[in-house]
């Protein structure tokens, strides 16, 4: 997982403290960022990014 590349791209999104799950597609896609590692990223971060409006209701 390449921490430093995702923390950019969430600078460039003005992405602080939550994501949608339509924004993390679109970043994985534009920057080839596979979505698990944008997950992870979420997960591990303190404080950790919230998920908001999952595309498979998982989080919300």
């Amino acid at each position: 997982m390449d921490e430093e590349k995702i923390r950019k791209a969430f600078e460039e999104y003005g992405i602080t403290d939550e994501i949608t799950c339509p924004q993390a597609f679109e970043i994985s896609e534009k920057y080839g960022i596979p979505k698990m590692d944008i997950a992870r990223y979420c997960n591990q971060r303190e404080p950790r990014l919230k998920i908001r409006s999952c595309q498979l209701g998982c989080f919300r």
